[in-house]
């Protein structure tokens, strides 16, 4: 065997120490410098009046006017509606509207075919002339015998026989005449016209259908377009508010039917005179002038009451919170946020009206709430313009 240089042996232990602390160094290094990073970053989330200031937009907390308003759910009916039926018996020989036309008062509808009708009216205006013509020979003898019954001429029985037959026709004069009056009402049922001004809905029958009095489909129906109702139901907590608004002539309301950006405005008339012991609910009833037929009868409306103005603060809804403790907003104070809790009394389209919590004035935020916490620093952002 040969023998190992013990210099060289001393040379590759002294590197082997080298490398080794050098590797022991180099762990070090990063260790380190993976410990300040992670410390800045700690330092940076650290939360805290002294730490990140979190960008937010705000508006102001107002104090005015806002009205006292309620919402329900309406339908609309009309004030007046006719069902069409025959008063005769016979056959239809014209139409003369439009199926779901305006029609007015007066208007002719339809025409039944009134022949029969017109003979029978003949034949009693015949009677009647007969019946005149005796009454008028009957009355001669009366004046005739008077004069002989005068001289002595003739028994006085005779006069009174005169007297009794011209009392007969004049009798029959009037039976007659009643029959001709009845007639007439009959005939004028051949020509059925509009008993009111409105809607009419498609024809049931046609010219040539029969038509008789026992008939339950009615020919037509009619219904009056302006004005309607709108009838809804409230809460009976609230009908002394809405009876107050009556008497004061301050309640209105507001229909609008589903998709339609149209109102239409109108005037509580009355309240039902009894509330329904199962739901609590009172049905009000508002007439509406309803001039451009906007409001259909049948259609379910939003309908909005409102019963007076008053003054209270109000907010935006967004700025709004709730939690479990209640409702709450930050309001900005020397550029931190700070937690202020709420009373909401109602909400008025966008806005939320306070019942107690501000007192108007106040800057509030309306976003940006996710990231604040009590005094957390914040900055007021520029609030994009609408339509932006």
């Amino acid at each position: 065997m040969g023998l190992v240089n013990p210099d060289l042996k001393v040379t590759m232990t002294k590197r082997k120490w080298l490398v080794g602390a050098a590797v022991i160094a180099l762990i070090g290094v990063v260790l380190i410098v993976r410990g300040f990073s992670t410390t800045d970053r700690a330092a940076a989330r650290a939360p805290g009046p002294g730490g990140r200031v979190v960008p937010v937009e705000v508006a102001k907390a107002e104090r005015k006017q806002v009205p006292v308003r309620i919402d329900a759910l309406g339908t609309v009916t009309p004030i007046a509606s006719v069902a069409l039926k025959a008063r005769v018996d016979t056959t239809i020989t014209g139409v003369h509207f439009a199926d779901g036309g305006h029609v007015n008062k007066g208007d002719k509808l339809f025409t039944l075919d009134c022949r029969a009708m017109d003979a029978q009216i003949a034949t009693t205006e015949g009677v009647i002339a007969r019946d005149k013509a005796q009454l008028t020979g009957a009355e001669r003898d009366v004046t005739r015998y008077t004069d002989l019954v005068a001289k002595s001429a003739t028994p006085v029985v005779n006069l009174d026989n005169a007297k009794t037959q011209s009392e007969v026709y004049s009798a029959a004069i009037k039976a007659d005449q009643g029959t001709l009056d009845n007639l007439k009402v009959q005939r004028s049922f051949c020509d059925v016209t509009a008993p009111i001004s409105g809607r009419i809905s498609a024809a049931a029958v046609k010219v040539g259908n029969f038509v008789r009095q026992a008939d339950l489909t009615p020919m037509a129906i009619i219904n009056q377009m302006a004005p309607v109702y709108v009838s809804f139901a409230v809460p009976q907590k609230i009908l002394p508010d809405i009876r107050q608004a009556i008497v004061a002539n301050t309640a209105t309301i507001q229909a609008s039917v589903p998709g339609d950006a149209k109102r239409a405005t109108g005037q509580v008339t009355m309240i039902e005179n009894s509330v329904d012991s199962a739901t609590g609910m009172a049905t009000i009833r508002a007439t509406m002038p309803n001039a451009d037929e906007l409001l259909w009868p049948g259609t379910l409306v939003s309908a909005r009451m409102t019963l007076r103005d008053e003054m209270a603060v109000v907010v935006p809804t967004s700025a709004v919170q709730v939690s479990q403790t209640g409702s709450f907003v930050f309001v900005v104070e020397n550029n931190a946020a700070k937690i202020q809790h709420i009373n909401v009394e109602r909400l008025i389209d966008d806005t939320t009206v306070l019942s107690s919590g501000l007192n108007g004035g106040e800057t509030v935020v309306t976003d940006g709430q996710l990231q604040l916490s009590q005094g957390t620093r914040v900055n007021v952002r520029a609030t994009p313009a609408a339509g932006s």
